[in-house]
């Protein structure tokens, strides 16, 4: 497993190459396909929209650590946040998060290169602060809150349902649900280090 609490010497090639932008596509793939279960279950009730800020930091962490052991460049996080909001753009989600996805992804992968990617304490708090593109899910409800509502509605959604999502995600509440995105990242971290160590390590993935 290559993530290591003190920082390991070698040399490698500082240029991405083609198997990078390979594991950048495949993780970023596995990344929506968790924010999409996630996604679904957000119909069943609009607090559980609320709570991505939990489920998708600590269920991502998996693939995300994974992904972490795979990383001895920069540019892959940067990169995956890019793709990110490619993909929230293309779904429906609009441009309005994409400045705080591409942001938290550069700086994330700022702060993972100076522990060169393998400080695991430089990558749980690198993963915290990537984790912060979540809340670019909420951007159109609070910004264009009357539009979206109607959108809402012109979907198929009751006016209970949109009633209670404003309640749970506005201008009032956006800072704690991006504390706890935070938070529940770096939490996560060490969760998916453990399933990472404990089977994927095992079966010589990581």
């Amino acid at each position: 497993m290559k993530f290591r609490g003190v920082v390991e010497e070698k040399k490698v090639n500082k240029k991405l190459e083609a198997k990078d932008f390979i594991t950048v596509g495949l993780f970023t793939a596995l990344l929506f396909v968790v924010e999409f279960a996630c996604g679904i279950l957000g119909f069943i009730h609009p607090y559980i929209v609320a709570s991505y800020v939990v489920m998708i930091p600590l269920v991502g962490a998996i693939p995300m650590m994974l992904f972490y052991t795979k990383i001895d460049k920069f540019g892959m996080i940067s990169i995956m946040s890019v793709l990110l909001a490619i993909i929230m753009f293309v779904t429906g989600m609009g441009y309005l998060g994409a400045p705080l996805i591409i942001a938290a992804g550069v700086i994330a992968d700022f702060v993972a290169k100076s522990g060169d990617y393998k400080d695991f304490k430089k990558i749980a708090i690198s993963y915290g602060i990537f984790c912060l593109w979540i809340c670019a899910n909420y951007f159109p409800v609070i910004v264009s809150a009357k539009s979206y509502r109607q959108d809402l509605l012109d979907g198929g959604y009751t006016a209970e349902y949109c009633d209670s999502l404003f309640r749970a995600i506005n201008s009032k509440t956006i800072a704690v649900l991006l504390v706890l995105c935070l938070l529940f990242g770096f939490l996560g971290a060490f969760l998916g280090k453990a399933v990472v160590r404990k089977h994927f390590e095992k079966a010589g993935i990581a």
